[in-house]
């Protein structure tokens, strides 16, 4: 049985941005609301636009208790095209994939996301040539391989009137004078200098129009190659020392070539490395790090985790949650990629050795390393800003490849990987260990996280700076509107209202250095479901004793170690390294100094905001980092109250902004995924401990059965 409501006769519209088009509709569709395991669920009408999937509830009218934290461009029940991961329909009872042209209309459909949303539709109560229409829409407009200029940007931005300036104080680095400020800010510009050698993109359309280089190569040297093989500037060290990367030239090519090639690298290596007042060191990370293929089969089974189709497959799977954490390797390819950070940190900051990072084209495990490295040693980086300016140089204009490892044209699945969200998570452990030392949040680098697929911001949709600038002139879709003006995903008024926006920013942000040893200690809130992988070996007392530096150090010497050679006896960190990093962890922490990863073992965790966020059953009601986050709301919106009186005593009017510290209403009823989910219904834990469910599998499956819950609560009381 199913609890029915019956659709009212109210006509629901959609609301359609600026050049959104409605490409077909089914009314009476039944969602189902899966976070009890049971099949209630509403009725509505499911609609596909040229920018969105979309569910209407006949109760979409506003509520009292909607959201503080919503989106203003993508609803709780939309999904962007480019969101959509895969699409199953059930016939019989039977999950089957859907691609392509369909022969037979499914009963069910399922609607697998990027952002780890589920969704079920039940279209049995549809009429026939709905549910065709409505299924091959979605499949076709969501599935099938399209052109850039069909993507929506395009209708958005030549529909949508521009009133907004997106930089926000992000430094955009599209001009010399971005790039001249950097390297001032930095003090490299004593060794470095900016070029112009490829406006008009002469020398390489993937390369950007301005750059970075050593003051002794010669514009002929760029040339040369077509940029290949000519160290480019990311960032310079407190010391002088300087992170560079390179595009390295490919592996396959005429053996006469090789020669040459390998001539000419050697004469650059001798431009830049002159022993002992300027040292080199090279790192390929072709070789040192897990290659992309590698890292996509790793998140591909990652996220099949948190994929729950219902509340029966939550419980089934938490009977092996470690073992199948561990064999999705993600964890591991994070811990390994932070250690090679830690690594290039070292060669910067001790040793006072440029870096060089190799691969072949330099725009995607280096923007990796080069980010991380820069989040960990520029507390500028740190700063809401600084990162988006970060992300800015190093990727979008450092030429990473959005539109092909995100697949949004589902051109080719060979070239898709999750690099981005690769450095998104490794930050993420940063964040979580050292919350004082970042002026954003996690709630910030989720929904950037979620803005990879919201086609209205060119910031993500692009694969380089040539790509952007040929398609930017409205003569290329052959309308006289003159060039585009894209949006950028930096203004974040466009997705969120100021009392949102305010989720963003870390209230407990340490504005000047502290150095208090207390601060490194961060409460730790228990999870219904561990979210690192644990360790066998001894941990040290968390009690404060007299000799407690002394010992955590020698602790730490003791089992470093055989903490290696658990994680991966082939990658045993060397001495130096292993030195450096006990020595810095020995210290107390400067918020705005060097910041090294805690990367042993259980430290590395699952970024449970982003990927259990849907998950009702991971849900703490009134727990976890909003029970924190309320309390110190509470007391701002206290201090700046009592502030405001202050000022009206002294007839100095209003002091700043009293709105921008939101009220959390009945705080003790949301719950720890907080401010994504609302606290909902609580799913039904089977009443028995999940290793006995496991016992009991083979008598009566009783894991498996979702049609009826055993319920032995009473008994046991």
């Amino acid at each position: 049985e199913i609890h029915i409501k019956k659709p009212t006769e109210k006509e629901v519209n959609p609301h359609l941005l600026p050049g959104e088009l409605l490409l077909c509709e089914a009314n009476t569709v039944y969602k189902y609301i899966q976070e009890d395991g049971s099949d209630r669920g509403i009725y509505g009408k499911l609609v596909c636009t040229n920018f969105k999937i979309a569910f209407l509830d006949d109760d979409s009218a506003p509520d009292e208790n909607e959201p503080q934290f919503k989106n203003k461009i993508v609803g709780e029940n939309d999904i962007t095209l480019q969101c959509v991961d895969q699409i199953y329909g059930v016939y019989d009872e039977k999950k089957k994939l859907l691609t392509g042209q369909l022969r037979k209309y499914p009963e069910k459909l399922i609607i697998y996301c990027k952002d780890l949303r589920v969704f079920h539709f039940c279209l049995r109560y549809t009429k026939e040539e709905e549910v065709k229409r409505i299924v091959s829409g979605i499949v076709h407009h969501s599935q099938t391989p399209k052109l850039l200029k069909r993507l929506f940007l395009f209708s958005y931005a030549s529909a949508a009137p521009n009133n907004t300036d997106g930089r926000n104080q992000t430094v955009m680095f599209d001009t010399l004078e971005d790039w001249r400020y950097e390297l001032e800010r930095t003090k490299g510009n004593v060794k470095y200098k900016a070029v112009t050698t490829n406006e008009g993109y002469r020398v390489s359309e993937k390369l950007p129009l301005y750059f970075v280089v050593p003051m002794c190569i010669s514009e002929e040297s760029i040339f040369k190659y077509e940029g290949r093989g000519i160290p480019i500037w990311c960032w310079s060290c407190h010391n002088g020392a300087a992170l560079l990367k390179m595009s390295a030239f490919p592996k396959e090519q005429d053996d006469s070539a090789s020669p040459m090639q390998k001539a000419f690298l050697d004469g650059i290596y001798k431009t830049i490395s002159k022993p002992p007042y300027e040292l080199l060191k090279t790192e390929d990370l072709s070789n040192s790090l897990p290659s992309l293929q590698d890292i996509q089969t790793a998140y591909t089974r990652f996220k099949q985790l948190f994929l729950i189709d219902n509340s029966t497959d939550f419980w089934a799977t938490d009977v092996k949650w470690f073992s199948l954490l561990e064999s999705t390797n993600w964890l591991e390819i994070i811990r390994r990629v932070l250690k090679k950070a830690v690594e290039v940190a070292e060669c910067l900051e001790r040793q006072h050795t440029n870096v060089l990072l190799i691969e072949e084209s330099a725009t995607d495990l280096c923007c990796v390393i080069s980010s991380l490295v820069q989040v960990m040693m520029d507390s500028y980086s740190r700063t809401k800003s600084g990162f988006q300016s970060l992300i800015q140089k190093e990727w979008v204009i450092g030429g990473h490849g959005f539109l092909d490892r995100c697949n949004h044209l589902h051109k080719s699945d060979k070239e898709e990987a999750p690099v981005f969200l690769l450095l998104l998570n490794c930050v993420w452990q940063l964040v979580q260990q050292y919350p004082p030392a970042f002026e954003f949040t996690e709630t910030y680098l989720t929904v950037l996280s979620d803005s990879l697929y919201v086609p209205i911001f060119s910031t993500f949709f692009f694969n380089s700076q040539h790509q952007k600038d040929i398609n930017t002139s409205g003569e290329s879709l052959k309308i006289q509107s003159g060039p585009f003006r894209f949006l950028t995903v930096w203004d974040w008024s466009v997705q969120f209202d100021p009392k949102a926006q305010v989720f963003l920013n870390n209230p407990l942000y340490a504005e000047k250095p502290k150095p208090d040893k207390s601060q490194r200690k961060t409460a730790r809130f228990k999870h219904q479901r561990q979210l690192s992988l644990p360790l066998t070996q001894t941990k040290s007392s968390t009690k404060r004793g007299f000799f407690r530096e002394e010992t955590d150090y020698l602790i730490k010497n003791i089992l470093g170690k055989r903490i290696g050679k658990f994680i991966n006896s082939s990658d045993e960190p060397p001495n130096s390294f292993r030195e450096f990093y006990d020595s810095w962890h020995s210290k107390p922490v400067d918020y705005h100094g060097l910041l090294l990863p805690r990367i042993d073992g259980p430290e590395i965790k699952v970024w449970a905001q982003r990927y259990l966020r849907w998950i009702p059953e991971a849900q703490l009601p009134g727990g976890g980092t909003i029970a924190t986050t309320a309390k110190i709301l509470e007391l701002m919106e206290e201090v700046q109250s009592l502030q405001v009186k202050m000022d009206e005593e002294h007839s100095q009017g209003t002091f700043g902004d009293i709105h921008s510290v939101p009220m959390l209403r009945n705080s003790a009823r949301l719950s720890s995924l907080f401010p994504f989910a609302l606290l909902q219904r609580q799913s039904v834990k089977p009443a028995l401990p999940t290793s006995t469910w496991k016992d009991l599998e083979g008598e009566d499956d009783l894991v498996k059965r979702d049609d009826e819950f055993v319920d032995l609560g009473g008994e046991m009381l």
